[in-house]
């Protein structure tokens, strides 16, 4: 059994993650470029100054690209990089940039898939009350409309938000990315319900505005599985899944409260029992613009959590994970399963295709005397994942494509380069790429659509 003959294979890459160029060509700085930069907040003192130096060698990245078979490749737009400061005088050279990038991609027979917000927020508008600022859905309309006339013409598939949760939650909650804050719940749920807005704004300009459009979303949840396959199990995975948490320092950890809005109109009942006195007054008029149609509703998923029935208040208990089980060198654990149930209940909630917008294994992967990288334990989380996929689709859920994360090895945010996700290797010191042993394989997966797995 193959997956359906219009399925998006492909992998991903965030501009910030790969780009360089920090301070080049009329760039602003954004929050992690001033984050990374702070002693202690990054593995190492890491920074993403350089990255994968992808800047300067776009045109070698796009022959790789085309030589592993990628006919789909999702990247994002550095906000601060064709608007300095956020808004208002735009820079040329950054739009030079990513017009260079789509033609490549184009004239590759590479299809474009663009996000617009991959946590890289401009610095200027920080300073201003970035996400608080009941003025940010407007600052953010402003850069997504900038995007759809300056490449709207040949980009038909956009994302505007990836991960609210954590450059919402990790970014001003916890403090673990940047800006690095830890704020008040008024704060960062008010943060929470601008990004919502936000997203709809770009998302209804972008329907309007772009000719043949298919537009996305790309939150994260981990999916919340059943111990057996009981009817029992299956309810109270399903029911612990979308859940909104009552620990207020880990409430933007909730697969419904950031998707409900956007799929279904509104807040999620336990959510506002708890939450409602902290949304922006008046967020009730909000609802209609952030509930807007998309063709596919995307996901980052990269592991799960097992719960079964259970006679207490919540009908659920968490089950430990085996001793011993897979880990990546994340340390998060190997649960295959993930990718069956968390498509499954959220096409049953929201109805629409799934898309995987992100999944991937972080490793240690280096280099053997032969010069080529070997990484077997990724080709065996892939091929398990997929299989997963493979029987969500056959067990009804609509699947529209899987994205890899990540195209190459790249700076990886508070973890710098410790952990290694790409299928090909970079060399941060000589910048070298090698494609690893599983970008062949997968090269292979996506010509025979998966009937090889």
């Amino acid at each position: 059994m193959t997956f359906s003959k219009d399925f998006i294979w492909g992998a991903a890459t965030a501009s910030y993650q790969i780009e360089g160029a920090a301070f080049e060509d009329g760039k602003g700085l954004s929050v992690w470029d001033r984050f990374s930069h702070t002693p202690g907040k990054v593995f190492m003192g890491h920074t993403g100054d350089v990255a994968c130096d992808h800047y300067h060698l776009m045109e070698q990245d796009l022959d790789m690209i085309k030589s592993l078979g990628i006919k789909n490749y999702r990247f994002s737009i550095s906000w601060p990089r064709i608007l300095p400061e956020g808004v208002g005088k735009r820079n040329e050279k950054g739009i030079d940039f990513y017009n260079k990038l789509i033609d490549g991609l184009l004239n590759r027979g590479i299809r474009p898939m663009m996000t617009l917000f991959h946590w890289d927020y401009p610095l200027e508008l920080h300073k201003r009350g970035s996400w608080e600022n009941s003025d940010s859905p407007h600052w953010f309309l402003e850069f997504a409309s900038l995007c759809a006339k300056q490449f709207g013409d040949r980009v038909k598939d956009f994302i505007p938000l990836n991960e609210p949760a954590c450059f919402i939650g990790m970014g001003h909650a916890s403090g673990e990315h940047a800006p690095g804050l830890k704020l008040p719940l008024p704060a960062s749920i008010a943060m929470g319900h601008h990004a919502l807005k936000s997203n709809g704004l770009a998302l209804a300009m972008l329907r309007q505005s772009v000719p043949g459009v298919h537009l996305g979303y790309a939150p994260n949840a981990n999916p919340v599985m059943p111990f057996t396959n009981t009817p029992e199990d299956i309810q109270a995975a399903r029911k612990a899944y979308f859940r909104v948490s009552d620990n207020p320092a880990s409430w933007y950890w909730s697969a419904s409260w950031w998707s409900d809005p956007v799929m279904l109109g509104h807040y999620p009942q336990d959510g506002l029992k708890l939450y409602e006195r902290y949304l922006p007054k008046g967020w009730e008029k909000d609802m209609p613009l952030i509930h807007q149609k998309l063709d596919y509703y995307g996901q980052n998923i990269y592991h799960g959590q097992y719960v079964k029935a259970a006679d207490n208040s919540l009908g659920y208990e968490v089950v430990p994970h085996p001793r011993g089980i897979g880990q990546t060198a994340s340390g998060w654990p190997i649960t295959p399963e993930c990718l069956y149930w968390g498509p499954r209940f959220l096409y049953e909630r929201y109805k629409t295709p799934i898309l995987i917008t992100e999944n991937g294994l972080a490793n240690q992967d280096t280099p053997s005397l032969d010069g080529k990288v070997y990484d077997p334990g990724r080709e065996n989380y892939v091929n398990r994942h997929l299989l997963a996929l493979k029987k969500a689709q056959a067990d009804g859920t609509e699947i529209a494509g899987y994205l890899y994360w990540s195209l190459m090895d790249n700076f990886e945010w508070a973890q710098g380069y410790a952990h290694r996700f790409g299928m090909v290797y970079v060399d941060y010191e000589s910048l070298q790429r090698i494609p690893k042993e599983s970008a062949w394989w997968y090269k292979r997966v996506m010509e025979t659509n998966g009937e090889n797995l």
